[in-house]
């Protein structure tokens, strides 16, 4: 223990482990933050950052606070767990330090706390690339013709899950808009497909939703390639299994994997780690890790597999520490329409956890509507 206090090690800075790290009780617990990034990012905002709704430095924020510097916070990588000792083994996370990243040291704990987040999973799939505003330009070119316009600006995102959605429906917006004035020439060769492996976009929620999402972006034109598989990914084309290559690639912002093939740590109800045994019909939760619980992307409650989104870390979160669930009950009908642009919209406010950010988005929706996007700068 630390000074008479629990030593709380937090595995993460993603939104379940920032979360807690911000709310816990300082008084009580003495925590630690172990993670190889130094910010946390409003994942839901990055899709109108990228489109240029406000500055990036506005989705995200410093694990490091002034009004709460006794969270201490170690940038390095967690490799292994120790439980009879209970301790974590890390490594010092400055790739460019090769001396440094190698010396590995150990940080002691009473309360274990996991959450790392996940990895996009891409398959494997070689190649990415990012170049929007140059083709516009390329586009543009006076000895391009329509044909090659339409090569150059056909958008391809891969990824049906949450980000990839909201980040569609932002580019849509952003080609209806600013790309139009802009580009009066070219616009009208932009299109927008969004591929995914699975049957359905946002898979992992009811059919009510996927359906519901699916209709709203035919209806912008956009081509929802669901049941796809992207084999690899060329500088100017994705090469897609049964189809060949057929379109060219503009953007690649988000691959989700839910719980198709990607391992998690299992958890009980009160997101306590399980210990596995093996027994004659394989491995089976026999008891659980002492003070050691795990939430976000990386754990599952077992046979309750829910949606790897910020809104499910944060649930997760609130839960183990006051342990009390937030948010509406399961009975709530849901939003559409208007009503559910202007909760998709305020949820920008809320989801940043500073005023002075708050009303730097406030102020810069207000000068995007007067001016224009900043797409310049994207």
């Amino acid at each position: 223990m630390a000074q008479g206090k629990p030593r709380l090690v937090i595995v993460g800075s993603g939104w379940a482990g920032f979360y807690i790290s911000q709310h816990i009780d300082l008084s009580i617990y003495s925590p630690i933050i172990i993670s190889p990034r130094r910010t946390s990012a409003y994942t839901p905002l990055l899709a109108s950052a990228a489109t240029g709704l406000f500055n990036f430095y506005l989705a995200e924020d410093s694990v490091r606070s002034k009004s709460r510097s006794l969270v201490k916070f170690i940038k390095a990588n967690v490799l292994d767990v120790d439980f009879s000792s209970k301790s974590v083994h890390c490594a010092p996370a400055f790739e460019e330090d090769e001396v440094l990243s190698r010396q590995e040291f150990t940080v002691d704990y009473d309360i274990l706390i996991l959450a790392p987040g996940c990895e996009p999973n891409t398959f494997n799939t070689p190649g990415i690339r990012k170049q929007l505003f140059d083709l516009l330009e390329k586009a543009s070119l006076p000895n391009v013709s329509d044909q090659h316009a339409r090569d150059l600006l056909h958008i391809a995102i891969v990824g049906g899950g949450p980000t990839g959605i909201e980040i569609t429906a932002e580019l849509s917006d952003l080609c209806k808009s600013e790309i139009a004035d802009l580009y009066p020439d070219v616009a009208k060769f932009m299109t927008i497909s969004i591929y995914d492996v699975a049957k359905n976009i946002l898979s992992a929620y009811d059919t009510k939703l996927h359906d519901y999402a699916t209709q709203r972006l035919v209806d912008r034109g956009i081509d929802v390639a669901t049941g796809t598989v992207i084999e690899e990914v060329g500088r100017d084309y994705l090469t897609i299994k049964g189809r060949g290559r057929n379109v060219s690639l503009v953007e690649k912002l988000d691959v989700l994997l839910n719980d198709k093939g990607l391992k998690r740590i299992q958890t009980d109800d009160r997101l306590r780690v399980f210990i596995y045994q093996s027994t004659p019909e394989g491995e089976k939760p026999t008891s659980i890790h002492p003070n050691v619980y795990a939430l976000g992307d990386a754990a599952d409650i077992t046979h309750a597999s829910l949606p790897t989104t910020a809104e499910v870390a944060v649930q997760k979160a609130k839960y183990l520490h006051d342990g009390v669930i937030a948010g509406k009950g399961p009975d709530h009908p849901g939003w559409t329409g208007q009503a559910a642009w202007l909760a998709w919209r305020s949820g920008s406010l809320m989801w940043n956890r500073n005023w002075r950010s708050r009303f730097a988005i406030v102020l810069t929706w207000a000068l995007n509507k007067v001016f224009g996007s900043e797409i310049a700068k994207i």
